[in-house]
């Protein structure tokens, strides 16, 4: 049976997600209600931010969670579960409440993007899922946007189909780029899906297989005279690829009145080979015609080439972007923060280390964001207890929880929640936007961080406050716990 014949994704789960959901069942916990954080612990790449992605996945199979007959056969002839359990998943549906902040939000690190408040079985199950699909998507669009802001304003391509692992880590990688502010992609099945514009020009295989580079290029061009890039370093980029691109330029496009063009490198200095080409071009009177590399390409070597006075107006980047390569593992987690008691009280829950960094922040909370009301900029992120509430008419003074000494005071602020709603009761009350207003949003929210905080190298540390009341609590289980 091939692969993607029959899947289920409610089976895309760690195994010991099923044996504590049977214990659960067969120690009475079946339905008290729990509460877990996704959240993750480390910027990529050392950077500021991150930008969080993957949500209308996680929607889509939320909707969709079941267990199929042949999943229970499964299950039953592993020999480890009651068949009453086995019925229980059976008519299994999700019934819980589940709170995120909107795909396209910069996130930092400790701060819940995700809260899930369901009972115990339900809440474990979809831990795997939850945790891929924030995961990958949150890293290639954070990738992207590094890459995205590195260019400067030009176009940014999505490239790494190829190089992806996986057919899904291509689809969803080049939607992730796209919400971190790629232009586009030359992935046909998300553009297809998505609506992630996809586009490309030729491959060396079309320059090589005609007798030579000039008939190539001449045939290429008459078939897409809207759309003529031509690829121009399979032999000789400035002896024969240029000369040869602008001659036909001259022949083919000159006549029609276009002056919409383009060439593309693939090897090579980028730096040098940019600079001759454009004096080639703009002597040749195709100042419009627009310069496209790709080639390996990252945040750090775009940035790179441009300081050097490349003359680049668009960039393709691949496996670099769609891997993620120089920090391939986003780190997210999922993690019990609280439970709730017969009488309805929220019991706060505390994971403990000796690693301080993989401590958590207890208790079922709200999270907000602090805006200047001169400036518009994002001052700081605010956790508090679900049963608090922020009075932006008011100073107010946060400080680092980790670096308690370091206190500031905001004022002239306005404190906008995070979280929205996304399931109530197992309802959807969420309504997703659109692909391109996520694009929008996001690109809009990067720009409420400062320049300091967006810096790829040692940026400002963004503050993630605790209220007094939530610093309270987790210094009072920490106490409590510390002789268990």
């Amino acid at each position: 049976m091939k692969v993607y014949d029959k899947i289920n994704l409610t089976m895309l789960c760690d195994f010991y997600e099923l044996t504590m959901a049977y214990g659960y069942f067969e120690k009475g916990y079946k339905e008290r209600i729990t509460y877990f954080d996704v959240f993750y612990r480390q910027c990529p790449d050392g950077g500021g931010f991150a930008i969080a992605a993957g949500l209308e996945q996680i929607i889509d199979y939320i909707q969709e969670l079941h267990f199929d007959p042949e999943d229970i056969q499964y299950l039953r002839e592993r020999n480890l579960f009651s068949e009453e359990f086995l019925e229980y998943l059976a008519n299994f549906k999700f019934t819980g409440d589940i709170w995120a902040v909107p795909e396209g939000t910069p996130i930092f690190p400790k701060e819940p993007i995700m809260t899930v408040r369901a009972p115990a079985i339900e809440a474990q199950l979809i831990e795997t899922f939850l945790l891929l699909s924030i995961n990958h998507q949150s890293l290639i669009a954070t990738k992207a946007n590094r890459v995205v802001r590195a260019a400067d304003g030009r176009t940014v391509l999505e490239f790494g189909s190829r190089r992806a692992q996986g057919a899904d880590a291509a689809i969803l990688g080049a939607r992730a780029a796209y919400i971190g502010g790629c232009n586009g992609t030359a992935c046909t099945i998300s553009d297809q899906l998505f609506g992630v514009k996809a586009g490309g020009t030729m491959a060396h295989a079309w320059v090589q297989m005609f007798d030579t580079e000039y008939e190539a290029f001449k045939k290429y061009v008459e078939l897409y005279p809207n759309n003529a890039t031509l690829l121009v370093d399979t032999y000789n980029t400035l002896k024969s690829g240029v000369p040869n691109a602008i001659r036909v330029f001259n022949e083919v496009l000159k006549p029609l009145g276009i002056t919409k063009c383009g060439i593309r490198l693939d090897s090579g200095d980028m730096t040098y080979l940019s600079k001759k080409a454009r004096q080639m071009l703009d002597e040749a009177g195709w100042t419009e015609c627009q310069i496209s590399v790709s080639n390996s390409l990252d945040e750090h070597i775009i940035q790179d080439i441009l300081r050097q006075g490349a003359k680049i107006d668009m960039f393709g980047v691949g496996e670099r972007l769609i891997t993620a390569k120089s920090e391939p593992v986003f780190g997210g987690v999922y993690k019990l923060v609280a439970v709730e008691q017969e009488d309805g009280t929220v019991q706060p829950k505390i994971k403990i280390s000796e690693n301080v960094g993989k401590i958590t922040t207890p208790h079922y909370k709200k999270l907000y964001r602090f805006y200047g009301n001169d400036t518009g900029k994002a001052i700081a992120d605010y956790l508090c207890v679900y049963d608090e509430t922020v009075d932006d008419s008011k100073d107010f003074e946060i400080f680092d929880p980790d670096a308690t000494w370091k206190r500031k005071n905001v004022y002239n602020f306005t404190a906008k929640e995070l979280q929205v709603p996304i399931f109530k009761n197992g309802e959807l009350v969420y309504k997703c936007p659109t692909l391109e207003q996520i694009r929008d949003y996001c690109l809009q929210q990067v720009d409420t961080l400062w320049d300091e905080v967006k810096r790829f190298d040692n940026p400002h540390i963004y503050y993630v406050d605790l209220s007094q009341k939530l610093w309270d609590i987790k210094y009072g289980l920490l106490k409590d716990n510390s002789i268990k």
